[in-house]
């Protein structure tokens, strides 16, 4: 292959699943009965295929008695467990169509997506860290109306749902009732600007879509996927539990919400072969003091995602972990999620500096944002994406949705990037996130890759701050190795001349413990932005080189 134009398309050879994800569930479970299936550490309590099947058609039994019907909203509302995994499915073998709602919701939000969606029911935790999920719930019915069915996780209510028989005939009456296109999932994006906005998911989307991501990373069933990223995320119930389940691995709960310690334990513990996580989880576990004490001999493989993974890291992770077959992957929630993944044969460099190659029934392209027009290879433009894996819509929004996805089906992402001739893409960066300097496009991508390199610099971010004389400046977020000397923007700016043009180099310098990030570990630039504003009002709380310089 040698392109000239950044236009690609994905293997076929291997088609397409048409099944529905209960479908998909009961082959698995009846090929596999006796294999493990999904393992919580932290509940202790583990499945075979057989059981967990069982205990599914239970719940969805109790579903249905409780009055869920097919199409009807049902809102999923906690941190990972075994319960949220059994909802999943649950709601899948009847056709109702689950609502992700983020752990992290405050009143405000949760309101919003209840109405927005037209939620009836909620399956939620409890108290989990500062927040009372029942009680908020009851807030909420307040102000919009009583719910048609309330089920906390761990009460009465809940056990009674568990507790019926599997009706096998109604549930096989459902089943011929759905297909493969109908509805199943409403995830809302994470509403950095505006309202959150609920991509509505099919199960050819994300059954699809889990099932390619694990064929990329080679799973069969003697894999056991150790998942410590939300399940109400794509990454953790569509990369994570529906991959395992269209392949025979082992769905692994390390903990309820990310923790370095409990997942390189559970996968000491549960030999793990493959491990999920952003960026940001990775260099926790990684600058763990006691990080030699793990034995993590049986990774082989894995996925780094959720936003841009730095060089020295993925070096680590593959040299450090034994994740010699670790991929990349690449995507957003309208396309349930991946589009683009390194492969496990990829040469190092390409796993280490590109987000990999279309996915197979996909097509990806680089277009002018002014114009549309395909843009030749290696020319910086906006990644689009076509195929199975894109969204019916989002939901009750048919003028974000007609923003989104144009009148040929392509999927505006938002994100720019870079296609080489053989089809390997580099993400330069987000629209939205572009500083222009002095009528200079600056990239920050490029210069977080590069204080990456620094020492005594853990993880950095970028951004543009606005200035009097050349409209933006250029401030960068770090954070530094423990008992690392003081940095100044001084010191960085000896460290990147030379290396980065001079209109590249940070002006400002912060340091912080931590970045703002989403529950997904993503870095909030947005609220970055609007914090700098703040510190640069602030006396003595930025490093300004000039300010240095000159004194």
């Amino acid at each position: 292959m040698n392109l000239e134009l950044s236009h690609d398309t994905g293997p076929t050879d291997t088609p397409l699943l048409e099944t529905t994800i209960s479908e998909a569930l009961r082959l698995t479970s009846e090929k596999f009965p006796e294999r493990e299936a999904m393992v919580d550490a932290h509940a202790e309590k583990r499945w075979t295929y057989a059981q967990l099947r069982e205990d599914v058609r239970r719940l969805a039994t109790g579903l249905h008695k409780a009055g869920v019907r097919k199409g009807e909203r049902v809102g999923i509302w906690g941190p990972n467990s075994w319960e949220w995994t059994l909802t999943q499915f649950a709601t899948a073998e009847l056709g109702a169509i689950l609502v992700n709602i983020n752990p992290s919701y405050r009143q405000h939000e949760l309101n919003y997506v209840l109405k927005q969606a037209g939620i009836t029911a909620v399956i939620s935790s409890d108290v989990f860290k500062t927040q009372d999920y029942p009680a908020m719930l009851n807030a909420a019915e307040k102000e919009l109306g009583t719910l048609d069915l309330k089920v906390i996780m761990g009460s009465a209510e809940w056990d009674q749902l568990l507790s019926v028989e599997p009706d096998e005939q109604t549930l096989d009456d459902i089943a011929g009732q759905l297909g493969n296109d109908d509805p199943i999932n409403i995830q809302y994006t994470s509403g950095t600007t505006g309202f959150p906005k609920g991509a509505t998911l099919s199960h050819r989307n994300i059954l699809n879509n889990g099932f390619f991501v694990g064929e990329i990373n080679r799973y069969t069933e003697a894999d056991r996927i150790c998942i410590p990223v939300p399940f109400y995320h794509c990454f953790g119930m569509v990369m994570g539990n529906l991959a395992a389940i269209t392949h025979g691995s082992v769905m692994v709960i390390p903990a309820p919400s990310f923790d370095p310690e409990a997942t390189l334990q559970t996968v000491q513990d549960e030999r793990c072969t493959s491990l999920y996580g952003v960026p940001t989880m990775f260099i926790a576990e990684l600058s763990l003091e006691n990080f030699a004490d793990y034995d993590l001999g049986s990774l082989r493989t894995g996925i780094m995602a959720g936003s841009p993974c730095p060089e020295e890291i993925m070096r680590q992770v593959i040299d450090m972990m034994n994740m010699t077959e670790v991929t990349i992957c690449y995507g957003m929630t309208e396309t349930s999620p991946v589009s683009l993944q390194t492969r496990t044969d990829d040469e190092l460099d390409l796993r280490v500096s590109t987000v990999g190659r279309v996915g197979p029934h996909v097509e990806v392209k680089i277009v002018d944002p002014g114009t549309g027009e395909t843009l030749p290879v290696d020319t910086d433009g906006e990644l689009c994406t076509r195929g199975y894996l894109v969204m019916k819509e989002y939901w009750d929004n048919p003028e974000k949705t007609a923003e989104a996805i144009d009148s040929e089906g392509w999927m505006h992402t938002g994100d720019l990037g870079r296609m080489d001739t053989q089809g390997y893409v580099k993400v330069t960066g987000r629209i939205k996130d572009m500083v222009i300097r002095g009528g200079e496009n600056i990239y920050p991508r490029e210069i977080e890759e590069f204080l990456y390199t620094h020492p005594d610099i853990v993880d950095a971010q970028v951004i543009g701050v606005p200035d009097d004389k050349y409209g933006e400046e250029l401030m960068a977020w770090v954070r530094l190795r423990k008992d690392a000397p003081r940095l100044t923007a001084h010191g960085l700016r000896e460290f990147c001349l030379g290396q980065l043009a001079k209109y590249k180099i940070p002006r400002y310098v912060v340091i912080v413990d931590e970045f703002p990030t989403t529950v997904t570990g993503k870095v909030r630039k947005v609220q970055m932005r609007q914090q700098a504003v703040d510190l640069l009002a602030t006396p003595g709380a930025v490093d300004d080189v000039r300010a240095e310089e000159t004194s």
